[in-house]
């Protein structure tokens, strides 16, 4: 079994056997073990664009009730691997090393790894650059190569008129957010190494 943490129950984990989800209306924070785990804490409070929003909004970098750091401690005591975005503050806000973008994975002090990976090599419409924190399993190789030109942009601060005469298009929330499913076998198979 492997618990999948901060996950939309209609999302790409619904429905898959040996998967129990954790949805906010679940409140992952109160998993208590003993499965591997797939976290997929939220980012808003420590994306890029956080400071701008704290500037904005009042909104605390990292104020997320404890989120990130209680998927990061899942992940540190039962096994798996924690997702989020390229670039996150919450790397530097619990002292986690920055992946290299050249590819390949990078040991921690505490002996956990991270890399770099695009969610675009995986069928994101997006390049979606993400950070992966694994520990306790087997590190698969992963495509490691920058994905292709984007067909669709995340970010909301480009110009439409600017994407559309690129020829790409903005993505609402939902689908930003979403993980593809061959990016999610890829984690569940990194979370069920550490239960072998």
């Amino acid at each position: 079994m492997i618990a999948a943490l901060y996950v939309d129950p209609a999302g790409c984990y619904a429905g898959i056997d040996g998967v129990d989800l954790w949805d906010e209306a679940r409140d992952a924070r109160r998993y208590g073990g003993a499965w591997p785990v797939v976290a997929h804490p939220p980012c808003q409070r420590w994306c890029k664009m956080a400071p701008v929003n704290q500037a904005r909004y009042g909104i605390s970098i990292g104020s997320d009730d404890g989120c990130f750091s209680f998927a990061l401690a899942a992940v540190r005591r039962w096994g798996g691997v924690l997702e989020h975005p390229a670039y996150s503050l919450a790397w530097a806000g619990h002292g986690l090393p920055w992946p290299p973008e050249t590819g390949g994975w990078q040991q921690d002090i505490e002996g956990g790894w991270c890399c770099y990976v695009e969610q675009g090599n995986y069928g994101h419409r997006a390049r979606k650059p993400t950070w992966l924190y694994a520990v306790g399993t087997k590190l698969p190789a992963l495509n490691w190569q920058k994905a292709r030109r984007p067909a669709a942009w995340i970010s909301a601060d480009r110009p439409r008129a600017v994407l559309n005469a690129m020829g790409i298009a903005q993505l609402g929330k939902r689908e930003a957010s979403a993980t593809p499913p061959a990016f999610r076998d890829v984690l569940l198979a990194i979370a069920r190494g550490a239960a072998a």
